[in-house]
């Protein structure tokens, strides 16, 4: 018998349904305008976007517009790009505009679907920036989209690493901006490093619509951006702990592979305590336990992690003498990102690379809070739905379901399962070969370099030609993954999230030509469109042999511990109406079974008397295991939504810093600002040192006489003033304010006030980015620690954001004392005295290179009647400071004949 719950969604539909069937009319009003977009000639089409930017600014909302502009959009596809959106591309665009994340199957077209709603909101002229998860795609998506967007009139940026700044600012001024994620995150830290509005290279944040949504503001939420800069090396500690690690016994430490820790047993402390006093890292009579010794528990601890927790070829490749990170979602390797905390020291040392000095955070944000600076924000995936709850409560983001443009046709088969990881290879190695031998091409996915390369193994043994792609074969991947559709291709590939290419049943005509063009170096667009022709006949002759295979078989060889990752391979298979089929292939020793509580089905499969080679295969095993990626996954978005928590705390008064920030830099005049902070310090000092209605002899008018001139570089005669018969408090604090004014007033009366103008803002900006380090390193000391406050009943959450708000309103204070003795105490040279300091430096090096040549002329046993000429052939005495000419060939290493006294090679000689 039928719940109540299902005959409600079979009569009414599901919530998604109904949001789906609500925007129904929006499409239709699209179509109704499509004829008259197609009566247009171009340049009336094209001129609809000057119309629809003057609507605008006229007043009319977007909304109103999007009929039309998505009609016009959709006939400059047609008539840019011979493609024409399809209405469910419609109904996703619709969504994308509205703020929401739009769940598109593979295949069915997301890159067109977001050139509508783009269109739509780039006519404001405000910058629209469209995310994607890797250099590659943002370039591809860029080129291929710009055809539409600049024959519509728009202009379009791409961002990517290692471009110049003036390049960056130019992108970034287009109506349409392509960039990736970590770039976008890194531009808006750098942006606020900056001395001067003109530097910066992005504009507001506007409306971005993020490519892959759910691997970046789900996967990639939990790692912040930083910015940092290196502190002392540490190389030799490193080192020195790795020595010890292989000496550690398992009885010595506990591991947590859940939450990735490690921690020392009690005979772990008294067999490493031995170890660090044999090496002198702690005293004779120290302890592990003493606060002294915290840092180098620490990093012991962190050398325990690297060995036993983080694999080569699973977590990480070492690749050009550098151990690189591999993106445990993508399977990308992510150059350039580092683990914190000495993590990353810990595994170079134990892969005897070049260890990297440790660093300081200079500035941080998380993508989570990076996101929401925008006033809009939209996404698109094939797979969102079951992270709709995380979407909605960080983000402010609805979820829609779009439907597919044909019925999915593709056959999701139950999983099977084995006891063994060598039964269940077995298992798939035969099936591949029954795939490959009646054409059927095969997708294989793993999820670890180290797995696809045993599983390359057993095929290469078998005799099953294939493809092999993981974070080693990077640069090829799109290559590669074009062409897995092939008649009887077999690819082997790490986890897919991301990878942004289509996977075409027959392969690629495109991708071909391009690989064809490279080989033989053509460049001629015609004969490149001639090598496509000619290869679109060869896919389409064996589309139809793959069809009959069955279409594209995607095998999993194991589960994700998240159900979008096994979701987004899934959805490889069966793309526009294409036939297809899925299986996962599991056994008791995977890791999420493993970890996960294998143990009582392990003794139940044992009492069932499963034979070797056998497997289980049953709907209530996938639901088990669905229930068991339910909880990791929970437990995940928990993590996240902790570290928002905090960093929600911190991202309050880095809005604040940053917003004072770009005030500064916009800012002409700051006197008053300066005056304000001068007159600030003195009141606090005054009651410091005099507090109010206290008797005179408990003033402290000669600390008040010291620090005054400390923070002003002024010799008041404060304690004379106090003598006098009826002065108070205020009186010394009038006095005061009115002797520091007039110091200050006549600094500028001498040097200028624009130069004083220029140097108040560079002290004020500089001054509050060495008080926010400071104040980021000891946030992260706090945030530590503060977790041992819950031993006592405390939250620890709320002592967080209690003592990170003093530590701010601290940092205040301080940058007004700071601000104010440095202005006070800095020296401005005019430029005839920086030339005669220039001159005596000159003229001292000239000096003391003369004597160290009479020294060791001097020294010689037989001196030269002459001096002795230089390897260029002149003779120092000959060479003239002013004409480089004479100088003839000079030594790297020497001193600069110009008489700078710098190094040849960092003066005259500097590459």
């Amino acid at each position: 018998m039928l719940g109540l719950a299902t005959v409600a969604k079979k009569v009414f539909g599901t919530a998604n349904d109904r949001r789906v069937k609500s925007v129904r009319s929006l499409v239709e009003k699209i179509n109704a305008h499509e004829p008259a977009m197609q009566a247009l000639d171009d340049a009336a089409l094209k001129a609809k976007t000057q119309e629809f930017a003057e609507r605008y600014k006229g007043g009319e909302n977007l909304d109103a517009m999007l009929p039309e502009a998505f009609a016009a959009m959709r006939e400059g596809s047609v008539r840019a790009l011979g493609m024409r959106p399809f209405d469910v591309q419609l109904v996703g665009g619709i969504f994308l505009h509205q703020g929401n994340i739009s769940e598109m199957k593979t295949g069915e077209g997301k890159t067109l679907m977001a050139t509508l709603p783009v269109y739509l909101n780039a006519i404001t002229h405000r910058g629209v920036h469209v995310v994607t998860v890797n250099d590659y795609l943002a370039r591809r998506d860029a080129e291929w989209m710009a055809k539409l967007y600049n024959w519509m009139g728009l202009t379009v940026g791409i961002v990517v690493p290692g471009m110049d700044e003036p390049a960056k600012q130019k992108a970034y001024a287009c109506d349409v901006v392509y960039a990736t994620n970590n770039e976008l995150g890194f531009d808006y830290l750098r942006d606020n490093m900056k001395t001067s509005v003109d530097q910066m290279v992005q504009r507001e944040h506007y409306f971005a619509i993020v490519d892959e949504v759910d691997s970046i503001l789900i996967d990639e939420a939990r790692t912040p951006l930083i910015i940092s800069g290196p502190t002392e090396d540490r190389s030799e500690l490193y080192v020195t702990l790795d020595k010890f690690i292989p000496e550690v016994a398992e009885e010595h430490y506990e591991l947590d592979e859940k939450a990735r820790t490690a921690v020392l047993t009690e005979e772990g402390n008294e067999f490493l305590e031995e170890k660090l006093k044999e090496a002198e890292l702690i005293g004779a009579d120290s302890s592990l336990y003493d606060p002294e010794s915290t840092s180098v528990v620490h990093h012991v601890t962190q050398a325990l992690r690297a060995h036993k927790l983080f694999a080569r070829d699973k977590d990480y490749i070492v690749k050009n003498d550098e151990v690189v990170l591999i993106d445990e979602f993508t399977g990308r390797m992510m150059t350039g990102r580092r683990m914190s905390e000495g993590l990353h020291q810990a595994i170079e040392a134990k892969e005897g690379v070049k260890i990297q000095p440790e660093n300081v955070t200079l500035a941080s944000v998380t993508f989570q809070n990076y996101f929401r600076l925008y006033e809009k924000l939209g996404g698109m995936t094939g797979t969102a739905m079951t992270e709709a709850d995380e979407f909605a409560e960080i983000y402010g983001l609805g979820v829609v379901a779009i439907p597919t443009n044909r019925p999915v046709a593709r056959k999701d088969f139950d999983d099977q399962v084995y006891r063994t990881g060598r039964e269940k290879y077995e298992a798939i190695t035969k099936t591949i070969k029954e795939a490959h031998a009646k054409g059927q091409p095969t997708l294989v996915g793993t999820t670890s370099i180290e797995k696809s390369e045993l599983l390359a193994k057993l095929l290469t043994d078998a005799g099953v030609p294939h493809n092999v792609l993981n974070a080693r074969f990077h640069e090829q991947e799109a290559a590669i993954i074009a062409q897995a559709g092939r008649f009887g291709a077999v690819t082997i590939a790490t986890n897919m999230a991301g990878r942004g290419t289509d996977i075409k049943l027959g392969g690629n005509a495109e991708m071909m030509a391009e690989v064809e063009a490279a080989e033989q170096g053509i460049t001629d667009p015609e004969a490149i469109a001639a090598l496509e022709a000619k290869h679109a006949l060869t896919v389409e002759a064996e589309k139809q042999k793959v069809l009959e295979a069955g279409g594209l078989f995607v095998l999993a060889t194991e589960r994700h511990e998240s159900r979008r990752i096994d979701n987004q391979l899934r959805g490889r298979s069966g793309r526009q109406g294409d036939p297809g089929r899925t299986n996962f292939y599991l056994s008791l020793e995977d890791d999420l079974m493993r970890i996960f509580g294998s143990d009582r089905l392990d003794s139940m499969l044992s009492k069932l008397g499963m034979g070797e080679g056998e497997a289980i295969i049953h709907p209530w095993v996938n639901k088990a295991l669905e229930r068991a990626q339910g909880k990791v996954e929970g437990r995940n978005f928990d993590i996240r939504k902790n570290l928002l928590k905090y960093d929600d705390v911190m991202n309050d008064q880095r809005k604040s810093i940053f917003s004072q920030r770009r005030e500064i830099m916009e800012a002409s005049d700051l006197s008053e600002t300066i005056t304000d902070m001068r007159h600030e310090v003195v009141d606090n000092l005054v009651t410091e040192f005099v507090p109010p209605r206290a008797y005179a002899d408990q003033w402290d008018t000669e600390g008040l006489t010291a620090q005054v001139k400390e923070t002003f570089a002024m010799d008041l005669p404060i304690v004379e003033w106090a003598a006098e018969e009826g002065v108070d408090d205020d009186t010394l604090r009038e006095r005061i304010t009115a002797e520091v004014d007039k110091a200050a007033a006549t600094k500028v009366a001498k040097h200028g006030p624009e130069t004083m103008r220029s140097v108040e803002k560079q002290i004020l900006l500089q001054t509050i980015d060495k008080e926010w380090r400071d104040h980021l390193l000891t946030l992260d000391h706090l945030r530590s620690v503060v977790g041992f406050r819950g031993y006592a009943q405390r939250d620890p959450l709320n002592e967080f954001k209690t003592e990170a708000f003093e530590l701010f309103r601290n940092l205040l204070e301080g940058l007004r004392s700071q601000v104010t003795r440095q202005l006070f105490n800095v020296q401005i040279l005019t430029e005839q005295e920086r030339a005669e300091i220039i001159a005596k430096m000159q003229a001292l090096a000239m000096e003391q290179q003369n004597q160290g040549r009479a020294a060791a002329d001097a020294a010689q046993p037989n001196p030269a009647p002459n001096p002795a000429p230089n390897p260029g052939g002149v003779r120092i005495s000959q060479r003239d400071p002013q004409d480089p000419t004479t100088w003839g060939t000079v030594s790297r290493n020497e001193l600069c004949p110009c008489g700078s006294g710098e190094k040849y090679k960092h003066c005259h000689g500097k590459l």
